[in-house]
């Protein structure tokens, strides 16, 4: 288990240093705030994913419990960062609910195009 924790860790922190410390680049250079705030969210993002990715090297368990694990994860990492970036509206609980819509829909368009490449074809 710690191995996991240790790789989790490892995967997660090789992006969110790289990601900072281009926004911190990009900060020093007087790039827009939006621009600058984008690519440090883009950068949670990418480590949350990174992350996480060692729950499918969990050899035993099944694929099923693997990406319902991943699942569960997800919505407490990526959303909070889609609502909080400044790339949707969100006046609303409507607009909310829209966020986490897209966030569903590209979560399962990944997670298939993710089974097709790696479970089927490299498999």
């Amino acid at each position: 288990m710690m191995h996991y924790i240790l790789s989790a860790g490892i995967r997660g922190a090789i992006p969110f240093i790289i990601m900072s410390t281009l926004s911190g680049i990009m900060k020093l250079q007087h790039v827009d705030d939006y621009s600058v705030n984008s690519t440090f969210i883009t950068g949670l993002i990418i480590t949350a994913v990174a992350a996480t990715s060692v729950i499918y090297d969990v050899k035993s368990w099944s694929l099923t419990k693997q990406s319902v694990v991943h699942f569960l994860i997800m919505p407490v990492t990526i959303y909070p960062c889609l609502v909080f970036s400044g790339w949707f509206p969100t006046k609303s609980i409507l607009d909310l609910v829209k966020i986490f819509g897209f966030f569903l829909i590209v979560g399962i368009i990944l997670w298939t195009i993710s089974y097709i490449l790696f479970g089927k074809i490299l498999k």
